[in-house]
């Protein structure tokens, strides 16, 4: 029952720190607008960029990333005695699925938010920090090429278990010890792609918003067509 308690104090951190509305608050200052009245209606870092530019969604993009980090790092540094060095990455892992549940349906916005994109990130590079390199690498080039938000979030959020998968099977000291990393992927994954079924109907439909370079390169198509 003792162990319980930690992990549902696990929970809360994690939670909290998701909730936080980040892009939100940085849109609503620098426009003046309610972020859930524009474009997607979801508080991450695309939707910002959509509302207030490249400066905030960058800005939001980042801060997401660190709700994640921050959650797995308070609930090592406030739980991790007590639970026991065996039930660690068990505490990580709920408070980085927590923040990203947190993320997506936010207290302070009447159970609104974003995708999870950027907290999964983070807590997945609290416990592993390459994580971060391949995830901005992974971004870039889904983002580039695709111009699908939606499309960069269900591939990121596939990455990050199969990046826990292939360190458990291969053995890496600390990941090949337990499968808790592996089962919170799967898990912030899934959470990921329920949040996003409505661009997953638009995908299968063919009439998901494309945005970025991509856009713009579309923009151009007509134009040149119209010119020859």
């Amino acid at each position: 029952m003792e162990k319980f308690v930690y992990f549902v104090l696990a929970a809360l951190i994690g939670y909290i720190c998701g909730a936080i509305p980040f892009g939100f608050i940085y849109v609503y200052w620098r426009k003046g607008i309610d972020l859930r009245q524009v474009g997607s209606g979801r508080t991450g870092g695309t939707n910002s960029l959509r509302a207030a530019g490249l400066g905030v969604g960058i800005v939001t993009s980042i801060s997401d990333a660190l709700k994640g980090f921050a959650a797995v790092w308070l609930s090592r540094y406030f739980l991790g005695e007590g639970v026991g060095e065996a039930l660690i990455p068990w505490i990580s892992v709920t408070a980085g699925v927590f923040s990203v549940i947190g993320h997506n349906w936010s207290v302070f916005l009447n159970w609104r938010g974003g995708a999870g994109t950027g907290p999964n990130v983070g807590w997945a590079m609290a416990v592993w920090p390459p994580m971060l390199p391949l995830a901005v690498a992974v971004m870039i080039t889904m983002m580039v090429g695709v111009g699908m938000a939606s499309v960069a979030s269900l591939m990121m959020g596939a990455v990050i278990p199969a990046a826990f998968i292939i360190l458990y099977l291969a053995g890496a000291p600390i990941y090949a010890d337990t499968v808790a990393y592996m089962v919170g992927g799967l898990t912030t994954l899934a959470v990921v792609t329920w949040a996003l079924r409505p661009n997953i109907k638009r995908l299968l439909e063919g009439n998901e918003r494309v945005v970025g370079p991509r856009a713009k390169r579309l923009e151009r198509k007509p134009k040149a067509k119209e010119l020859g």
